[in-house]
């Protein structure tokens, strides 16, 4: 048993020294997840509240974004599948102790939904694209039934936005043996860091004033929020248990340090959030497609820097514990 133990632990490349199954392709889900969370659930916060002849963009032509963004990370998460084929798989059960299973069903739901929240809009914010629709089979019948149901799509498109937004955090928080991942902040850290991404978007693409500065007054919230609950999250570590802690120490002295504090936390929240505090106070807009890039930027550096740092806490060394040599002693 002993030597079983050794050689599956010390000599599989995927986990000694560290476990190292994920990479890119993990961390671009995740954003683009979150993405697509933040701009359905601003699409649809407008029309619930009546505001989208004053946002336009968000409004009518942001949902477009969607599906588009959430088929380019399924994509990634498909490359990343070890067994591609099996994929179907997932639909053949629903495990409900499972945040991956409700994850799959989530995405299944996601994607009927925001193409009804899209053709909602169709004709407001493609125009061209909403008459070639009209011109198949049923295709205007489509777009009359959508947008007469714009609400109750608002409505779902809303829950849906903030389950799928969630579940990207919680997908990794599941993992009790990752004790950088085990803490339940990531959950909304990950949703809000999702509708702040959105949120630069639509900053960077539309062309109405009044809309760009609502969305940069939302996004300073958002960026604060995210960085309260970092903090939240570290302390949270740093009053755990002692693999909490060695985990936290990480990026705080650690391993991790400058990657989480100099390539993250600093261009990706703190200057863009200076640069969006600025602009609404002076009204300087030198910095106009700076910001909101660098948004962008540190909601995926949040994505890729958690995953690399949970997959390197552990509550295992195994370099100490199971070290080769014991296999000399063994009879």
């Amino acid at each position: 048993m002993m030597e079983e133990v050794l050689v599956t632990a010390r000599y599989n490349h995927k986990i000694d020294p560290v476990l190292g199954i994920w990479s890119w392709e993990i961390p671009t889900y995740l954003f683009l997840g979150g993405l697509t969370a933040g701009i359905m659930f601003f699409a649809a916060a407008l029309v619930l509240s009546r505001r989208e002849q004053d946002n336009p963009f968000a409004a009518y032509q942001l949902p477009l974004w969607a599906p588009v963004v959430l088929s380019v990370g399924m994509g990634a998460l498909f490359l990343d599948l070890e067994h591609k084929l099996y994929v179907w798989r997932f639909y053949t059960t629903f495990q409900p102790t499972s945040p991956m299973s409700w994850g799959s069903w989530v995405l299944l739901l996601i994607y009927p939904v925001s193409l009804l929240q899209l053709a909602a809009g169709l004709r407001n914010g493609y125009p061209r694209l909403a008459n070639l629709v009209e011109e198949l089979p049923l295709g205007r019948q489509a777009l009359d039934f959508a947008y007469s149901h714009r609400r109750a799509i608002a409505n779902w498109a809303l829950v849906l936005a903030v389950a799928l937004g969630i579940y990207t955090g919680i997908l990794l928080s599941a993992f009790s043996a990752r004790p950088f991942w085990n803490t339940g902040y990531l959950g909304p850290l990950f949703l809000v860091s999702g509708l702040s991404a959105a949120a630069a978007v639509v900053i960077l693409a539309s062309r109405t004033r009044g809309e760009r500065q609502l969305f940069t007054r939302i996004d300073l919230v958002l960026l604060a929020v995210e960085l309260a609950i970092i903090v939240l999250l570290l302390v949270n570590l740093s009053t755990g248990a002692r693999v909490q802690l060695e985990s936290a120490e990480l990026v705080l002295g650690g391993a991790f340090t400058q990657t989480f504090w100099l390539w993250f936390v600093l261009p990706g929240l703190l200057i863009p959030l200076a640069m969006e505090l600025w602009e609404l106070r002076i009204g300087h807009r030198a910095w106009m497609l700076a910001a909101p890039v660098l948004v962008l930027y540190g909601g995926f550096m949040l994505r890729l820097v958690t995953v690399e740092i949970g997959q390197t806490s552990s509550w295992t060394d195994y370099a100490v514990q199971f070290d080769p040599a014991l296999l000399q002693l063994l009879p």
